[in-house]
């Protein structure tokens, strides 16, 4: 069972994933003409553009991929709470991928940064279009380090500083949900 509940919410987790980073993509003002954006595009509009028909954007927020993701949560919450025979709270359910969500969001930003300094050890100054994808989902989030974080030794640390800081909105995160169940 515990088997089949982790194929579950990793399936689920995958295609959330990819959901939101088609989400934050126009946020952080990625180049949607690099060849790994246009990949997620492609894999994420036959889902999206049936659903914008239905549900507008609401100013700059991509609506219809923040419900489908949402959506995805939801029916992977419930699979999981039907599989382990659980009551069925829609409360729980709502909450359980309001704040799953955050957390993979989160957890996206931490493990972009992650990669960049591991490409910025492996293949310092390289471009190519994975890098430059991973640059403009990471940039906006370093940036407000890198003006309060000085280089220590050349070393720029301020990825450091920001997982950490983001692990621990994780935590926070995670101990909110408590609050609202």
């Amino acid at each position: 069972m515990r088997a089949l509940i982790y194929i579950i919410d990793t399936i689920a987790s995958l295609v959330t994933l990819l959901l939101l980073l088609r989400f934050w993509l126009p946020w952080v003002g990625a180049d949607f003409r690099n060849p790994m954006a246009q990949g997620i595009l492609q894999l994420t509009s036959p889902l999206i553009n049936p659903l914008r028909r239905i549900i507008p954007a609401i100013g700059r927020i991509d609506t219809a991929t923040v419900l489908l993701a949402l959506a995805v949560q939801a029916i992977a919450v419930t699979v999981v709470l039907v599989l382990v025979g659980a009551p069925l709270s829609i409360r729980f359910i709502l909450v359980s991928s309001v704040f799953e969500l955050v957390k993979l969001s989160l957890l996206l930003f931490t493990f972009a940064i992650i990669i960049r300094i591991v490409l910025s050890w492996v293949a310092p100054g390289t471009y190519n279009p994975a890098t430059a994808l991973i640059a403009s989902l990471t940039d906006p989030v370093l940036r407000p380090f890198r003006r309060i974080v000085p280089n220590i030794g050349g070393f720029d640390i301020s990825p450091v500083i920001a997982i950490i800081l983001l692990g621990a909105l994780s935590i926070l995160v995670e101990d909110s949900r408590a609050l609202f169940l």
